[in-house]
């Protein structure tokens, strides 16, 4: 009967710390004219950028926005401009969670910032390989890895090879648009609960630098020491 007793509660705790990492770490497909990309979200490392994410994602602020900026053996950078190359309003920029024991690792998933190291709204970027250069090390403030592609990496590098051009201030824009019409939590997962935002209300935000994004670190950035990103939008790894 203890022994039953014992299964049983074996059990319980087991469902209940699996439906625990469902609601912590929840999964969201980001959907493009390429194809669609799944990401897991680490938000046991990384809460407040997973928090942040999942509120524009809510929202549907992402919807209609494009992957502005891809470099082949670096990374694909997005979520910030529309088709028309315009930058969208976005909410309070976050702290940098770069010391979370994560690396910028082919596949992860990153925020993309100026150089100011807590400047991080909206805009990510996923590395097409492994980026150790923008880790948090030495004086380098790093960038936030808060998530991995599971699914549709293929997509991924396909972005990536995508012939590029220059538009006004940006440079390593997709000469044909790469256009996300969604990103949406997958179905059956609840994620942690989060405020809805409404950054139609927000006011735009300044462009703070002239690098928005990570950059190889073959590339100085002309305002940073870190290594980061070409030209910028509004947000960028350094």
């Amino acid at each position: 009967m203890k022994r039953s007793a014992s299964l049983l509660l074996g059990t319980s705790l087991f469902l209940a710390y699996s439906q625990l990492c469902l609601a912590i770490n929840p999964s969201v497909v980001i959907e493009t004219n390429k194809g669609d990309i799944t990401v897991e979200l680490y938000a046991d490392k990384a809460p407040i950028t997973v928090k942040n994410f999942l509120g524009y994602v809510d929202s549907g602020y992402y919807s209609g926005t494009i992957f502005h900026r891809v470099i082949p053996n670096f990374m694909i950078q997005g979520g910030g401009l529309t088709e028309q190359m315009k930058e969208k309003a976005t909410l309070a920029p976050i702290k940098n969670e770069a010391d979370n024991g994560l690396y910028n690792e082919r596949g992860t998933l990153s925020m993309a910032r100026t150089s100011d190291p807590d400047s991080a709204t909206s805009q990510f970027f996923i590395n097409i390989r492994n980026n150790l250069s923008l880790d948090k090390r030495g004086g380098n403030a790093g960038y936030a890895v808060f998530g991995k592609v599971t699914d549709g990496m293929y997509v991924v590098d396909d972005i990536a090879v995508q012939p590029t051009t220059t538009k006004g201030p940006f440079s390593d824009v997709p000469v044909e648009p790469i256009l996300i019409n969604e990103i949406y939590v997958k179905a059956n997962e609840k994620p942690i609960p989060i405020e809805p935002i409404r950054p139609e209300k927000q006011p735009a935000k300044p462009v703070e630098s002239s690098v928005d994004g990570p950059v190889p670190a073959k590339i100085k950035a002309k305002d940073d020491s870190a290594p980061s990103a070409p030209k910028k939008s509004t947000e960028t790894a350094h």
